[in-house]
This record gives C-alpha cells, sequence and structure tokens, in this order.
C-alpha cells in the first residue's frame, strides 16, 4: 500500500473540513518549537481545495509559525538545560551546535534562510534563545523567512489548484521518499 499517497488523500479530506484552518495554526506552532512535522503538508493540500483561501491559510500558518518559534526561543533563553537531553535524543544536536555556530558568524539571517529552507525551523528558534539572538530582529527575520515559504508554498498550489492535484497525487509517492531522503542526507551533512 503506498504511504505517502494514502496520507496525502486522507490530508486532502481533513482540509476541507470547517475546523482545518485551526488544525493547520496548530501544528504550524507546535512545528517551530518541538513537533517534527512541517505544516506543508496540510498548507499544500488545504491551497489546493481552497485556493481562494491560500492567502488567508498561508497567514495563519505564517503568524502562528513564528508565534511558535517565539515559544522555542523561549525554550532555548530559559529552559535549554531541559531539553538539551531531548535535542540530543531526537539527533538534532550536530544541527543544533551547527546553528549556533552559523548565529556567532551571520546572526539575523540564519534565521530569515532558516525560516525559509526545509532544515528543521525548532532547531533555529531554540539556539536563537540559547544565544540570547536579540528578539526583535529573530522575530522580523521569522517573519520573512516562514512567511517566503509558506506564502509561495500556498499561491503556487492555489495557482496550479486543481489542475496540479492530479499531478501531486500521481507522484505523491516519489515526492514523499525524495523528501524523506532529502531530510536524511540533510541530517547527515549537519552530523559530519
Amino acid at each position: 500500500m503506498p504511504l505517502f499517497t494514502a496520507l496525502y488523500d486522507r490530508v486532502l479530506r481533513w482540509s476541507a473540513h470547517r475546523r482545518a484552518p485551526w488544525l493547520l495554526g496548530a501544528l504550524s506552532f507546535a512545528e517551530s518549537s518541538f513537533f517534527p512535522i512541517p505544516p506543508d503538508v496540510m498548507l499544500a493540500p488545504m491551497s489546493i481545495a481552497r485556493p481562494r483561501h491560500a492567502v488567508r491559510l498561508a497567514t495563519i500558518t505564517t503568524l502562528t509559525s513564528v508565534a511558535g518559534g517565539v515559544l522555542g526561543y523561549l525554550i532555548g533563553l530559559l529552559g535549554l538545560e531541559l531539553v538539551l537531553p531531548l535535542i540530543v535524543d531526537a539527533g538534532y544536536e550536530p544541527a543544533y551546535e551547527q546553528a549556533r555556530a552559523w548565529f556567532t558568524q551571520w546572526g539575523f539571517w540564519v534565521v530569515l534562510v532558516a525560516g525559509f529552507s526545509p532544515i528543521p525551523y525548532k532547531v533555529f528558534t531554540i539556539a536563537a534563545g540559547a544565544m540570547a539572538v536579540a528578539w526583535l530582529p529573530f522575530v522580523i527575520a521569522s517573519l520573512l523567512g516562514r512567511g517566503a515559504r509558506f506564502y509561495l508554498v500556498a499561491m503556487l498550489l492555489a495557482w496550479g489548484g486543481p489542475r496540479a492535484e492530479p499531478w501531486l497525487r500521481r507522484y505523491m509517492e516519489r515526492i514523499g521518499w525524495l523528501s524523506v531522503i532529502l531530510l536524511l542526507v540533510i541530517v547527515l551533512a549537519l552530523s559530519l
């Protein structure tokens, strides 16, 4: 049984639910501070299912993601010693150490790029708090980076809309497994 196609079909059905924007916001918030699944997995099918609401969905995703990022920042600032063992156990320690090194070198720009990239954003939010990066630039960079990513996803899929859905469904297994491989390559590269 195809794993990613079945998940995609289920998320597409959920995206039509009247409470789906609330679930999207909750997922976005959680992913930015502690949860491993990115909100794109809900935002993409929701933007296909509701193309006229794509801007609203991207806004919800961006704002709740940044709010979750602020929670991650506070975790790093106030409770790093409590969560550091979890970071190590989850295999994020190399990424966390790399994020700390990048903050020392590039500051604001690291948050901006991390917000847009597939690298786990939560690692950067916690590292930013642990290093006491200036709060306002952190929030601004998060808004710009996360906003750019989520508006791009939402608008592209809303634009493709019903035309994109059959193509996505047909290639979902390949896209899903390629995403897993890409994530593993990133984790391996960061751990070296």
